[in-house]
């Protein structure tokens, strides 16, 4: 299946060395579409624990603390990462 991922915020730069989508097991869940992000990264880099992650316009929590759920053919997979600043 294929799953479309989207990065926003600080993650823009992140964007341009990742995919803008993901083929996935039928059946995969969220866990392991972070995985395999996370696995595409320069060894010993992570995706930010701060970052948001949405999937179709549902909030899931952040990639250091989501609630796993088992991903369609077609989701889209926000990553948005926070900025602070003033």
């Amino acid at each position: 299946m294929k799953i479309h991922v989207v990065y926003a915020g600080r993650n823009y730069p992140l964007s341009q060395q990742m995919p803008s989508a993901l083929d996935l097991p039928a059946g995969a869940s969220l866990a392991a579409a972070l995985a395999a992000l996370t696995s595409l990264l320069e060894p010993d880099a992570a995706l930010p624990a701060s970052c948001l992650v949405a999937v179709s316009g549902t909030h899931a929590g952040t990639v250091g603390r989501c609630v796993d759920r088992p991903l369609r053919d077609g989701d889209e997979l926000l990553l948005i990462a926070p900025v602070a600043g003033g």
